[in-house]
C-alpha cells in the first residue's frame, strides 16, 4: 500500500488555516477518505483519493460534479433556504485552477469542505426510505434544467442492452467451462430480456428523456443534521450522469426492498419489503411526480423490477467469467448472488397488480 505525504498534498488546494491532524474518514469502498482537522475557527476539510480505476477520466467526473453543485447552490438561494453551506457539498480549487490535483504516483486528489453537525445513517425502515424517495426525487428535480451538458462517469453503468450483450459474449466464449451448468437461469434471462431491454428501446424512439440521475440512491448517501435530524442534503456524486428516470427510482428498492442481503445463497429468505417500496415510492412521487412525464409513472413497477434483474445478470456474467470483477469468498458467490437477484425479480414481479394499484391511488 503507498503511503500518503499529506504535506505535499493538502498544500496544492487552497486551504484556509493550519492543518493540525490529518485521519481516515468512513468506510468508501472506492475512494480513500480522510478528514483534515485544522486550528482555530478555518472549516475543516474532507481529502479523497479519487479511484481513476473506475473513473477513468476525472476531469469529466470532477466538471460533473462542478455543475451540478453549482446548480444546486443556485436552486437553494432561490428557494430563500438558510444553511446553504450545509445543503451542498463544496470543493476547494487547487492552485491548478481545477478542483483536483494529480501527485508524483500518478494519483487524484480533491477537497471539500467539511460539513459540521451531519450524519448519515445505515438504517433501511420506512421513515428514511420515505425520506430517501423525498431527496432523490428532490435531487432529480433541482437538476432538470442544468444549463450545460454531463458526461458519462461509467458508460454504460444502467444499460441492459449493454449487460445482455456482455452476459451473450461470455456465454459464447464459455472462458471457465461454467455455462452448461447453469443453463436453467441463463434460459430465463434470455425469456425475459426484451421486455427488461424496453427502456433502451423507448429512449431511442423519443418517448423517454435521460435524465440527470444520483445513480447511487442509498440511504447513506444522504446526510441529516445531528441535532435536528432535518435532511441536509445528498453526498457522494461520483455516478451523477444522465441515465434514465429508472437509475435512481429503481436501483434504491433493489437493496432496501431484498429482505435478505443481496449474497444470501437461502431464497427461502428472499423476500420483497411492501411497506419500504410504499413508503420510498410516496416520497418519490411527492417530489419528482411533478416533472416525470406519464410513461415514466407508468413504468415505475417496471423500474422496481428492472433492476434485480439488471444485478442478476450481472452476477452471472462475472461468474461465468471467472470471478473477476466481485470479491468472492468462495467459487459459487457470484452464482449465488445471481440466484438471489433473480428470485427477488420473481418476487417483484409478482406485486406488480400491487405495485401499479398504490402507484394510482398516489395520483389522486
Amino acid at each position: 500500500m503507498q503511503t500518503v505525504d499529506f504535506q505535499k498534498i493538502l498544500p496544492q488546494f487552497q486551504l484556509k488555516g493550519e492543518v493540525a491532524e490529518v485521519k481516515p474518514l468512513g468506510n468508501g469502498l472506492i475512494n480513500d477518505t480522510y478528514k483534515v482537522v485544522t486550528k482555530g475557527d478555518a472549516p475543516d476539510y474532507v481529502l479523497q483519493r479519487i479511484n481513476n480505476a473506475i473513473f477513468t477520466d476525472v476531469d469529466l467526473l470532477q466538471h460533473n460534479i462542478e455543475v451540478v453543485t453549482r446548480h444546486i447552490r443556485q436552486k437553494l438561494e432561490a428557494r430563500g433556504e438558510e444553511d446553504i453551506d450545509r445543503k451542498v457539498l463544496n470543493f476547494v480549487e487547487a492552485q491548478n485552477g481545477k478542483t483536483y490535483y494529480c501527485d508524483e504516483e500518478g494519483r487524484y486528489w480533491r477537497v471539500m469542505v467539511f460539513i459540521p453537525g451531519a450524519v448519515t445513517f445505515e438504517t433501511v425502515n420506512p421513515e428514511y426510505s420515505y425520506l430517501a424517495g423525498v431527496a432523490f426525487g428532490d435531487f432529480e428535480k433541482m437538476l432538470v434544467d442544468v444549463p450545460e451538458p454531463l458526461g458519462d462517469t461509467i458508460p454504460d453503468f444502467h444499460n441492459m442492452e449493454f449487460r445482455m450483450q456482455q452476459l451473450r459474449e461470455v456465454m459464447a466464449a464459455d472462458p471457465v467451462g461454467r455455462v452448461a451448468g447453469v443453463k436453467d437461469i441463463l434460459d430465463l434471462f434470455e425469456r425475459d430480456a426484451e421486455r427488461m431491454c424496453q427502456g433502451e428501446r423507448l429512449f431511442r424512439e423519443g418517448k423517454l428523456p435521460r435524465r440527470i440521475c444520483h445513480c447511487d440512491t442509498k440511504v447513506n448517501n444522504m446526510m441529516f443534521d445531528a441535532e435536528t435530524g432535518k435532511f441536509l442534503l445528498v453526498i457522494d456524486l461520483d455516478t451523477v450522469m444522465p441515465s434514465l428516470f429508472f437509475s435512481d427510482y429503481g436501483d434504491f428498492l433493489r437493496s432496501a426492498a431484498n429482505t435478505t442481503a443481496e449474497d444470501d445463497p437461502n431464497l427461502d429468505n428472499v423476500g420483497f419489503n411492501e411497506e419500504l417500496f410504499k413508503a420510498f415510492t410516496k416520497g418519490y412521487v411527492e417530489s419528482a411526480g411533478e416533472f416525470l412525464t406519464p410513461l415514466e409513472v407508468e413504468l415505475l413497477p417496471y423500474a422496481v423490477e428492472l433492476f434485480p434483474f439488471m444485478q442478476a445478470v450481472r452476477f452471472m456474467w462475472d461468474y461465468l467469467s471467472g470471478d473477476h470483477y466481485w470479491k468472492c469468498r468462495y467459487p459459487e458467490h457470484n452464482l449465488d448472488r445471481s440466484r438471489n437477484q433473480l428470485r427477488l425479480y420473481q418476487e417483484a414481479c409478482k406485486r406488480e397488480p400491487m405495485m401499479k394499484e398504490f402507484i394510482a391511488s398516489l395520483k389522486k
